[in-house]
C-alpha cells in the first residue's frame, strides 16, 4: 500500500481530476444521470486501453531514464507530461486536423466539438502518414537495442545473438527498415505510397538526430567529468523519451476513435492512461525491476519492435489495438516469466553449490 501511495498518488489524484471533469461535461452536455455515466465509463475504458497498450512504453522508459540523474527523472514526470498529456493527446489530433483541412486553430477546435465525426474522419484520413512516421521510429528503436555487438545477454538467443553480430554491418537496421518501407509502399496507391515513404524517412531522421543529439550531449558530459565537474544533463534522454513516447501515443489516439469521436471524453480518458505509465515508469526504475528481472528489456524491445512492424503494416491493412495491446502484453509477460525462471533456477544452482554444514 505505501509503495503504490509513493508512486501513484499523484496519478490516483489526475485521475479523479479528470474523472470529475468528465462528470461535469456529460452534465453539462447531455443533462442526464445515464449520459453522464456512458461518458464517465467510456473515459474509464479509454484510460484501461491506453495503460494497456503503453506497458511496454513504460518498461523501454525506465531503461532509458534508470541511465538519467534524480533531476532529470523529476522533469520527465514533470514537464514530460505537458508534452504527453496535453501535446499528444490534444493538440496533435487538432494539428492533423488542421493541416489536413487546412483550417484555423479555432475553427479546428470548433468542429471537435461540433462535428466530431467529420474530426474523426480527418483525423483518420492522416492514418498513413502517422503510421509511416510512428512506425519507423518505433522500429528503430527496437532494432538498434538488438543490433549491439556488446551485448551479452540474450533472451531469445538464436535470434539475438545473429542480431548481435550482424551489428558489425554498418548501419544494418537502417537498409532494414528502408527495405520494409519499400516493400510496403509498393501495396499502396501512388499518392498513399508517396506520403508512406515521406513518413518513414522523417521518422528515421526523426530517430537518428534525437541519436546524434544524445550523443553530442554525452560527449560534452564525459569532458565536463574529465575536467573534475559532476554533469549528467540527460537532455537527449529526455528528448529521446518525449519523442518515443509520442510515437506509442499514435495507436492509443488512433484506436480511441473506435469508442468516441468526442475530443473531450478522449483527450481525458488517454490523459489518465498516459499519467500512470509516467508513474510505473518511475516505480520500475526506483524499484530496480529491471536488474531483478534480466529479460524483461528484452521483452518490452521486441514488443515495440512488432508494434512498429503492426503499426507500418496498418498503412495497408487494419489490425485492431485489442491485438496489438495482446501481443505487446503476451511479450512482456513471457520475458518476466523466463525471467523467473532464470532467477529461480540460479538460487537451486548456487544452493546445490553450498557446503553441507
Amino acid at each position: 500500500m505505501a509503495t503504490i501511495k509513493r508512486y501513484y498518488s499523484f496519478a490516483l489524484i489526475f485521475t479523479l481530476i479528470c474523472l470529475g471533469l468528465a462528470g461535469w461535461y456529460g452534465w453539462s452536455s447531455t443533462g442526464t444521470l445515464s449520459g453522464t455515466a456512458s461518458l464517465l465509463w467510456i473515459v474509464f475504458v479509454l484510460s484501461i486501453l491506453e495503460i494497456s497498450l503503453s506497458f511496454d512504453n513504460a518498461v523501454v522508459n525506465a531503461s532509458v531514464l534508470k541511465e538519467m540523474s534524480d533531476v532529470w527523472q523529476k522533469r520527465f514526470l514533470t514537464w514530460g507530461i505537458a508534452f504527453a498529456v496535453f501535446g499528444m493527446r490534444v493538440v496533435f489530433p487538432l494539428a492533423i486536423v488542421a493541416i489536413a483541412a487546412g483550417i484555423g486553430p479555432i475553427e479546428t477546435i470548433n468542429l471537435s466539438l461540433n462535428q466530431p465525426a467529420e474530426y474523426e474522419r480527418i483525423v483518420s484520413s492522416a492514418h498513413v502518414g502517422i503510421a509511416g512516421f510512428g512506425g519507423a521510429f518505433l522500429a528503430m528503436v527496437g532494432l538498434k537495442f538488438f543490433f549491439d555487438l556488446d551485448k551479452d545477454i540474450h533472451w531469445i538467443g538464436v535470434v539475438e545473438e545473429k542480431l548481435s553480430r550482424f551489428a558489425a554491418l554498418p548501419a544494418a537496421e537502417i537498409a532494414i527498415l528502408l527495405l520494409v518501407l519499400w516493400g510496403i509502399s509498393g501495396l499502396l496507391e501512388p499518392d498513399e505510397a508517396l506520403t508512406f515513404l515521406i513518413a518513414g524517412i522523417l521518422g528515421l531522421v526523426t530517430f537518428i538526430a534525437v541519436e546524434g543529439i544524445n550523443a553530442i550531449l554525452e560527449l560534452r558530459e564525459e569532458a565536463a567529468r574529465l575536467q573534475g565537474a559532476v554533469v549528467r544533463s540527460g537532455l537527449g534522454g529526455f528528448l529521446y523519451l518525449n519523442v518515443l513516447d509520442a510515437s506509442f501515443s499514435f495507436d492509443g489516439v488512433i484506436g480511441a476513435f473506435a469508442l468516441s469521436n468526442n475530443m473531450v471524453v478522449i483527450a481525458l480518458g488517454l490523459s489518465i492512461g498516459a499519467m500512470f505509465v509516467r508513474s510505473m515508469t518511475i516505480h520500475l526504475v526506483k524499484q530496480g525491476t529491471l536488474a531483478q528481472y534480466r529479460f524483461l528489456e528484452h521483452g518490452a524491445f521486441w514488443a515495440i519492435i512488432v508494434l512498429g512492424g503492426i503499426m507500418l503494416a496498418s498503412a495497408k491493412f487494419h489490425i485492431p489495438e485489442t491485438i496489438t495491446g495482446l501481443i505487446g502484453a503476451a511479450l512482456i509477460g513471457l520475458s518476466l516469466w523466463w525471467s523467473i525462471r532464470h532467477n529461480r533456477n540460479g538460487a537451486i544452482a548456487n544452493g546445490a553449490e553450498q557446503p553441507d554444514a
